[in-house]
Order: C-alpha cells, then sequence, then structure tokens
C-alpha cells in the first residue's frame, strides 16, 4: 500500500476503529468481506489492502483469531459449555469449533479447560519456541503463592462503583510504539488546555488478554480522562467506559511489574470468588513516572466484574 497523508490516514484509522468496534460485537454474525466493507465505507478491495495494512491480517484472519481469542477467554472466566460458545462465536457447530481451537492453540477446548491454563496462552507459546523454561506444576503452585504474598505487601485493593466515563482516545496494536501513542494523545490534548486539570489523568483499556493473544496483537486505547467536553479529531477519537463495579488495585511499580500486577490481580479476584464481567479491564496513571525517585508508576488497575 503506498504512504498516505496524515489526514487520510487518521480517517482510515477511524474507520477501522469502527468495524473493531463492530467485529467485537457481532462475532456470531455475518462477517465477510463485502459486509465489513460497508461498515467502513470502503469498496470490498480497498478495504482489504487497507485493514491488512493497519492490522498486518486479512480480515478473515483477524475474526477467526477474535473468535478463538474470545472462546478462550469464556473458557477460563465463564461456566460455559463448548456448544455454547461455538454457537455465540458463529461457528457452525462444535466440531468445527473445536477443529479451528486445536489449530490455533494446540490443544483441543476440553484439553484447555483441564488443564492448567496459563500453560497455553500465546505468549507461553512463544516463549516455549524458544527453549525457554516453562515451570510444571509444582512450581507453579509456588509462583502462585509468592503471587499472593507480593500483592499483599505491593497493593491496595477496593471493591469501587466506578461512573460512566467518555474518555479521549487513541487506538495501538501491539506493544512496540505505545509512546507514539501516548505522545500523539498527549499533543492533541496540550493546546486544548486539557491536561491542566487535577483530574486529567492518562490510562489505557484492554481488548485483547496478553494470556490468549500474543503481544505483538493485543488491541488497546490509550486514554486522557477529562471532564471538559472535547471534540475529536485526527487519530483521536470517542472511548466510553460504563458504569459498573470493578477491582481497583493501586500500585506503586517498575516498568517491568506491570505483568506481574495484573496476573496477580486476577489471581485475587479468582480467590475472592469474583468474577469477571463482559467489559474490558483498563488502568489509570495517577503519576508521572518521570518525575518519581525511583521512576515508578502509581498506577490503578480495573478489572470490571459482575
Amino acid at each position: 500500500m503506498k504512504p498516505v497523508d496524515k489526514e487520510i490516514e487518521s480517517d482510515y484509522k477511524n474507520r477501522i476503529n469502527r468495524v473493531f468496534e463492530y467485529i467485537d460485537s457481532n462475532l456470531e454474525s455475518d462477517l465477510s468481506l463485502n459486509a465489513i466493507a460497508e461498515i467502513a465505507f470502503f469498496s470490498p478491495y480497498h478495504f482489504h489492502r487497507i485493514f491488512k495494512f493497519i492490522t498486518q491480517e486479512t480480515l478473515n484472519e483477524y475474526v477467526t483469531r477474535r473468535r478463538i481469542e474470545k472462546s478462550a477467554s469464556d473458557l477460563l472466566h465463564k461456566n460455559i459449555t463448548t456448544t455454547e460458545i461455538a454457537h455465540q462465536y458463529g461457528f457452525s457447530d462444535n466440531s468445527s469449533f473445536s477443529k479451528a481451537f486445536k489449530k490455533y492453540y494446540g490443544i483441543s477446548p476440553t484439553g484447555f479447560i483441564k488443564e492448567n491454563p496459563n500453560k497455553h496462552s500465546k505468549i507461553r507459546q512463544l516463549k516455549s519456541k524458544n527453549g525457554q523454561y516453562y515451570p510444571d506444576s509444582e512450581d507453579y503452585i509456588c509462583i502462585l503463592n509468592n503471587l499472593k504474598t507480593w500483592i499483599e505487601m505491593n497493593a491496595k485493593i477496593e471493591i469501587k462503583d466506578t461512573p460512566k466515563q467518555t474518555l479521549a482516545s487513541v487506538t495501538h496494536i501491539g506493544i512496540n510504539g505505545l509512546e507514539n501513542a501516548f505522545e500523539t494523545l498527549t499533543k492533541w490534548a496540550i493546546p486544548k488546555g486539557l491536561l491542566n486539570h487535577p483530574e486529567a489523568k492518562m490510562g489505557r483499556l484492554f481488548y485483547d488478554s496478553f494470556k490468549v493473544t500474543a503481544p505483538d496483537q493485543v488491541r488497546m486505547s490509550i486514554f486522557l480522562t477529562t471532564h471538559q467536553a472535547f471534540d475529536v479529531a485526527g487519530e483521536i477519537s470517542k472511548l466510553t467506559i460504563e458504569k459498573g463495579k470493578c477491582i481497583v488495585g493501586r500500585f506503586e511499580i517498575s516498568p517491568h511489574d506491570f505483568e506481574k500486577a495484573w496476573t496477580s490481580l486476577f489471581l485475587w479476584m479468582n480467590e475472592n470468588g469474583y468474577k469477571k464481567s463482559p467489559e474490558n479491564p483498563f488502568e489509570i496513571y495517577q503519576n508521572d513516572y518521570r518525575t518519581h525517585p525511583e521512576n515508578k508508576f502509581i498506577v490503578d488497575l480495573y478489572i470490571p466484574i459482575v
């Protein structure tokens, strides 16, 4: 695909954002190239080229991956049968779902439920290809116990009712280049004076879980909280976080501790009998880590619960 100017590129990304939202809400529906191209107001040919340019996947590859990863997440967090999941995510029957799931994760859905689910994360698969060590069951139990101790020492955890929020956001895919997304949002916000208020905080919302999605394919929104009205432009879009109940963990951590913090908070959720809601988890930064004497983040992690 030939380079395009910034204004056109921003318009394309906003149209693809609408496609992401539509796909996530309609995984059981017709998600053919013709149907989705209409959502983005592109011809099928043009849409195919643009979608692959932005996501590095064809539409069919993306839809299949989303259906499989969403089903894996449901197997982890819901008491649901594979037959129900197959129907929910647009597979013709349980057999076709099981075949697609096994092709993606290397194990059947039933096996995925029975085995330790962390052993089948995409992160683990990528590491194992490099010959890195992954713990056996006994060592894994030890790791879980260590996480419980770590979170008791490093987090303040509360259950909070959270209000509906309308945020300014930029979509980003993968863990590389995150600083560019933050920079784009900051450059947009500064001239509008949106960063001059104490309630203005930067954050990140996750549409995918690192437990079931490869790091370079995790989709997220980098966002800014604000009580001021604003108009979107370019790559900036409005993101809504609905009113709900959340587990909120306050951490003071280094960048390399974020994975541990999220893992331990989900462990705390399970240990205390809470269930994750369909809403997406997010994090809000309470400081500028560059001004911290140890370059640490003071951050609140939010897990929406039912």
